[in-house]
């Protein structure tokens, strides 16, 4: 069971907000840094391990910076974000692009960084042949088995993890082989193996499970292509307990669990020199970010509804996911969850709900409420329905002080894109 705890107090937040009208997304420094340590410290025993953080999870320049500092590099799905990687200066090998439905030139850009290039489908590779005149020497290609990913055995009962048969994305066994081939005779020297079975898991079994997989299909392609294995690249999935009463991954465990596979299934076949990356954004960042917002209404119909100035276009995963995010009263840790509420934002839609029938103190107009696990897929999933304004990024630094690392969006920035001249110069 983990245990729900803001990294700020009462009294913190009240002196940040003099400076940081809310809402706003604020991160813990010290907790991003040491969660990298962690990670780093359980693949200590592969000597090529890298984690590539998800920018889509958190593209703000100052979060990469950090987990720059802390040995990770980027994993980019847009031009944007290998623009943002470039100007953050990470670059070649610190980089890997995995998109599906590519434009060319976002592959052309990709090629320029020298970034590792992974293919979504076998057909990618003469699209991107294509577009740059040449195959890369160092090149990756995405795997999905097909099927439904589960765990367990029959005395212990299947836990049903995902099905990737459902998901678009990666190549079937047989045109993995078949990739591996093409790309062999078109001049890459260097391979590496991408698969994503699963989201969100909170269990220390899925990473080996996939690494076996994996590790597997790494020993065939080598035997039936001749290819050489740089690196196996487990992605993302690796999840946290949005729930209070959800167990907390050991990154510890996961990664004793995938050195046990590879000693077992890459090192008898003679490929101990395969590096092990992660792509982990959700794991790096969610319980180390937070949206902050106060109660300003309060509203007493056929429910009791606490009105807040965040809402959905500042944390969007309850309105189109049914998410659970933990919340807390600020200064009110160890009062009695008395009173049942729905935490609504002001969007013109009935799903802007941070909560449902959610039991919590009493709220008062003016109270600091702290919404738990953000740091991932928060604001990086903003929008500006109805007119609402991105909130700022505030980043909490070891120190103790704060710094702001995005301002909030005004609404000259609203209107940026459109072209009446004149009409908004008093914006």
């Amino acid at each position: 069971m983990s245990e729900k705890k803001p990294f700020i107090t009462k009294a913190q937040a009240e002196e940040m907000v003099k400076t940081y009208p809310t809402p706003f997304h604020l991160y813990d420094e010290a907790g991003i840094r040491n969660n990298a340590r962690e990670l780093y410290k359980a693949f200590s025993w592969n000597k090529g391990f890298r984690e590539y953080f998800a920018v889509k999870a958190t593209p703000t320049p100052r979060i990469l910076q950090i987990l720059k500092e802390e040995g990770c590099g980027t994993d980019c799905s847009s031009m944007t974000e290998l623009m943002m990687s470039e100007a953050c200066a990470f670059s070649g090998e610190e980089i890997m692009f995995s998109s599906n439905e590519t434009p060319a030139e976002e592959y052309i850009y990709a090629d320029q960084l020298n970034a590792t290039i992974n293919l979504d489908d076998i057909t990618h590779i003469d699209f991107l042949e294509s577009a740059l005149g040449h195959i890369p020497e160092r090149i990756c290609c995405r795997y999905n088995p097909g099927g439904v990913f589960q765990l367990g055995d029959s005395k212990e009962g299947f836990q049903v993890m995902d099905n990737p048969g459902d998901a678009k994305y990666g190549m079937t066994h047989e045109q993995i082989i078949e990739a591996y081939q093409i790309l062999k005779s078109k001049g890459a020297k260097e391979f590496g193996i991408h698969s994503f079975l699963a989201s969100n898991t909170i269990s220390n079994e899925y990473y080996p499970a996939l690494a076996r997989i994996l590790f597997e299909l790494a020993v065939e392609l080598h035997e039936k292509t001749g290819a050489h294995i740089k690196f196996i690249n487990l992605s993302g999935g690796v999840g946290v307990p949005y729930r209070p009463e959800q167990s907390t991954n050991d990154i510890a465990v996961i990664g004793e669990g995938v050195r046990k596979a590879y000693e077992e299934v890459l090192v008898p076949a003679g490929m101990d020199d395969v590096a092990i990356y992660t792509e982990l954004g959700r794991f790096m960042l969610a319980p180390y970010g937070a949206l902050i917002t106060t109660a300003i209404h309060e509203k007493h119909t056929y429910k009791e509804y606490i009105g807040v100035d965040a809402c959905a276009a500042n944390l969007m995963r309850p309105a189109i996911y049914g998410a659970y995010h933990h919340i807390t009263v600020l200064g009110k840790e160890e009062q009695p969850c008395d009173h049942k509420y729905d935490v609504v934002g002001s969007l013109c839609e009935n799903s802007d709900k941070f909560a449902v029938d959610r039991m919590l103190p009493e709220i008062e107009r003016g109270d600091i409420l702290f919404i738990h696990d953000a740091g991932a897929h928060g604001f990086s999933m903003g929008y500006n329905y109805n007119g609402k304004l991105r909130s700022a990024e505030v980043l909490l630094r070891e120190d103790g002080s704060t710094e702001m690392i995005r301002r909030a969006e005004t609404a000259k920035d609203y209107f940026a894109t459109f072209d009446f001249t004149g009409l908004f110069d008093k914006i």
